[in-house]
């Protein structure tokens, strides 16, 4: 994604007033008026061009004296972010939704001093690609033909912090949350995006899903789709007569037929690899397992993806699939240079999940004007979608009064 707000900034007006359409639909969620009122300017804050979006500055840019109304709907309002973040994802349905899209979940680290904010602790930040002192989020992202943005998010609570009571009550974790593995977390949101009838084909993710045989498993048992990437080490059936890591298998298939292909356009045009793959034992499932192998043109370096798909699928629907996976580092960095998704000063649970969802809504926004500029220019023409009128253009649903 280019750099929308940066597109959009001599069209303030005119975004300004898509916006407002929006949090028509979404503003009630957050109650009386005043609440409403601080909750856009907090969206506009994200939305603008200010250096840091913190309290400060946010409150600065809504011509706040003080931060306090910003710390207030942060920690103390009275709202609901998961039921914000739901109405994200009917968003992001009705504007991206495609029957071939993509769930693509990673997380991301969130650099912070101290050891008070709910989470924290020395782990490895992908972001940092070392140990850091992090909180970790693992998210999910959609990505269909129409574009890509975050739909979903958890803090991931260490296990030395589910343990300790008195950390996790200054925190305001609640009671409810126990540890949870990253991918049984990516499970969770995956649950959700199949209840809220988001419309997808598939799921893709790193070695940190892939490697979780029991995420795979239930993923199978749902019959849902996916290409996970996986360590060389991990085993598989390639027949009734035993398992075999990846990397045997391959030394043991030595006649593959590899096809160049690309895994979709980089920084610097398409990204060119050899592709192969290979069928594992499916039973009697309605879907087919099999590895899919990239190598490096440049080195011949191996990576490795275990895949259920439906029977049939060709080699280049499954490259690509695993090519989406860059859509969610895309979105990363967007949402972190554009609209403030790591630059927050809250240190509770709740405040962590305020921020986090009402980030993901501001840059879920320039996704869609992204979009809808594609398609005025003549680019890219959607198809045909319901004639229903989306329901943020439809009504207002409360007006901004008590």
């Amino acid at each position: 994604m280019d750099t929308e707000v940066e597109r959009y900034k001599g069209y303030r007006s005119s975004w300004l007033g898509d916006l407002e359409d929006l949090f028509a639909y979404i503003g009630y969620r957050f109650g009386r008026r005043e609440m409403r009122e601080r909750a856009l300017d907090y969206l506009i804050g994200l939305l603008s061009t200010i250096e840091r979006k913190n309290g400060w500055q946010l409150a600065e840019a809504a011509a706040h004296e003080m931060p306090y109304s910003v710390q207030h709907l942060l920690d103390r309002a009275h709202w609901d972010c998961d039921a914000l973040r739901d109405d994200l994802v009917d968003y992001l349905a009705q504007e991206l939704g495609d029957d071939d899209g993509v769930l693509v979940v990673d997380e991301t680290g969130f650099l912070k001093k101290g050891q008070s904010s709910a989470g924290v602790q020395r782990q490895y930040s992908g972001t940092a690609g070392r140990i850091e002192n992090c909180q970790i989020g693992v998210f999910l992202s959609y990505a269909s033909r129409y574009g890509h943005a975050l739909i979903d998010r958890e803090l991931y609570l260490p296990r030395s912090w589910a343990e300790d009571l008195p950390r996790r009550t200054a925190a305001k974790v609640p009671e409810s949350v126990e540890f949870a593995t990253k991918p049984q977390l990516a499970r969770r949101m995956i649950e959700r995006a199949v209840a809220a009838k988001m419309p997808f084909a598939w799921i893709t993710g790193d070695e940190v899903y892939g490697n979780d045989r029991h995420l795979r498993v239930w993923l199978e048992q749902e019959d849902l789709h996916f290409v996970l990437a996986v360590a060389s080490n991990q085993h598989v059936w390639p027949d009734m007569l035993g398992q075999s890591t990846v990397a045997k298998l391959v030394e043991a298939t030595p006649e593959l037929q590899w096809q160049r292909l690309s895994a979709g356009a980089g920084a610097k045009g398409p990204r060119w690899y050899e592709w192969a793959s290979i069928p594992l034992q499916s039973w009697q499932m309605p879907g087919q397992r099999s590895v899919l192998l990239r190598r490096s043109l440049a080195d011949g370096r191996l990576a490795y993806y275990v895949c259920y798909a439906p029977r049939g699928t060709p080699l280049d629907a499954l490259v690509r699939v695993a090519g989406m996976r860059w859509t969610i580092e895309e979105c990363f960095e967007t949402a972190k240079g554009e609209v403030g998704l790591d630059q927050y000063e809250v240190r509770s649970w709740h405040g962590w999940n305020r921020h986090i969802t009402l980030s993901m809504f501001a840059h879920a926004f320039l996704a869609v004007l992204h979009a809808h500029a594609i398609d005025s220019s003549g680019i890219r023409k959607k198809k045909h979608r319901s004639q229903t009128m989306r329901p943020w253009k439809a009504q207002r649903l409360l007006p901004m009064s008590h």
